[in-house]
């Protein structure tokens, strides 16, 4: 009953409030709102009661508790307990008020309810003692927060969070002494690709011509290099006359020589520069595409396919404070036409590819390189004709030889550098000709800025 009286009251003075204000503005005679006359209110700090979701507090006040009322029973609830106690439950992080009424006293506190500490928090905190280390977890990422003492600390605390989360993404805002405030590398890289080649090849063939010697008609091969063919028609057909070509026309004999030695060197050489932002890939081609006919199943129609050769390079860069983590693979791919294919007229051709990929980490700078990278090739051929060419002596005019070898060695050297966008007034000029390439009584004349300008900062001007 004393509860319903005092509702009662409360509804009577809510009313009569109106009624009083509007009874004063029309006393003084002011037509001003009353939000414009009202003075800004300063904002009351409430006592905090701080507690971690799905943990529990008591409150204890000085006073008999009569009522309690909470602003948002999804984040905290409170139930009274006792006549000075209060249970409070967190529920989920957030901060509401809670209002508590006692005879003629009204208390009011701000409930903060904190995320709970990860198990992937407590862990590290184990791991890392004195490293003040914060976890934030979503369903969608791992955040870790905070300062590290070092660099290594930083990397193991995200290895650690990796391992216990594969499949989240983990966010290291982890912060470290001297860390540098960059966050676009620039990758340089060299390639040098050196190829040596030896060939050399010795041998002989011997033939009379159609009429013979002394009525003997012949010819000797190894069948290793080309030898003339008999035809009734048109006599004696070379299809390669060597080296050397010897015919006596007295005697109507002949022979073909094969002597030769070569040797080779190539060297190539790219140098490409990257950029890319922390935690991005960035990839580089140098080089091209060569087609591929491609036969369809059902319809035996025939499509091209482009494929791509050259010196490509991909990297990834992980700024890890001081350090810079690289995912690099670099890949130097060129033509093999002698190993290639024949299809239906087209000349398709294989593919020398030399490939590395490695994760390194450095500091802005410093380079590493990759060596190694060797191909070795050696091929002996050797053909005789039997029983002839184990004559001493003469004998060795009856064998052939072929001998080639070749190596490739290529070596990639990486340097990785923090670098930084230029400013407006930073940006170099560009070189330019003395002169305009435009004239100006012609087109270059209409073009804004003249017909050779370049758009950058003049030079500065020399002192005198």
């Amino acid at each position: 009953m004393s509860r319903l009286r005092r509702i009662v009251l409360d509804a009577v003075v809510i009313c009569a409030i109106p009624g009083a204000l509007h009874a004063a503005q029309g006393a003084s005679g002011s037509t001003a709102p009353l939000a414009a006359q009202a003075e800004p209110v300063a904002a009351i700090e409430y006592p905090r009661v701080t507690l971690t979701a799905g943990r529990s507090t008591v409150l204890t006040t000085d006073f008999d508790i009569t009522r309690i009322a909470v602003t948002n029973p999804a984040v905290a609830d409170a139930v009274p307990i006792q006549s000075r106690e209060v249970l409070i439950d967190g529920k989920a992080p957030g901060v509401i008020s809670l209002i508590i009424w006692g005879g003629d006293r009204r208390v009011q506190y701000d409930l903060v309810v904190e995320q709970p500490i990860a198990a992937l928090e407590q862990q590290l905190h184990q791991l890392f003692p004195g490293e003040p280390i914060s976890v934030t977890v979503n369903a969608d990422a791992i955040v870790l927060s905070g300062r590290a003492s070092s660099t290594a600390i930083m990397l193991r605390a995200a290895e650690v969070a990796r391992a216990s989360a594969p499949k989240a993404n983990i966010i290291n805002m982890l912060q470290v002494p001297g860390a540098n405030d960059a966050q676009q590398v620039m990758l340089q890289v060299r390639f040098a690709e050196v190829n040596r080649k030896a060939l050399m090849e010795v041998g002989s063939s011997f033939f009379t011509g159609l009429d013979g010697y002394k009525n003997w008609v012949g010819r000797s091969t190894t069948q290793q290099f080309p030898a003339p063919d008999f035809d009734n028609e048109k006599g004696l057909v070379f299809s390669d006359f060597l080296n050397l070509f010897l015919f006596n026309n007295k005697y109507n004999i002949g022979t073909l020589i094969k002597a030769l030695q070569g040797t080779g060197y190539f060297q190539s050489l790219a140098e490409p520069n990257l950029v890319a932002h922390n935690g991005e890939e960035a990839s580089f081609l140098a080089g091209g595409e060569f087609p591929v006919p491609v036969v369809q199943g059902a319809t035996g129609a025939v499509s091209i396919l482009f494929k791509e050769f050259g010196v490509r390079l991909k990297f990834r860069p992980t700024i890890a404070g001081d350090l810079i983590r690289l995912r690099v693979e670099p890949e130097v791919s060129s033509l093999d036409f002698n190993n290639g294919i024949l299809l239906e007229g087209f000349r398709i051709p294989a593919l020398t590819t030399r490939r590395a990929s490695t994760e390194v980490e450095l500091r802005d700078g410093q380079s590493f390189a990759i060596a190694g990278l060797i191909d070795n090739e050696a091929q002996t051929d050797n053909a005789a004709l039997p029983i002839l060419s184990q004559i001493p002596i003469i004998g060795h005019l009856f064998k052939s030889k072929a001998d080639r070898k070749e190596r490739t060695e290529l070596l990639v050297l990486i340097t990785p550098r923090l670098v930084r966008p230029l400013n407006p007034d930073e940006v170099p000029p560009l070189p330019t000709l003395p002169g305009r390439f435009l004239p100006d009584d012609e087109i270059g004349a209409q073009l804004q800025g003249g017909g050779g300008t370049v758009d950058a900062p003049p030079m500065p001007s020399a002192s005198r």
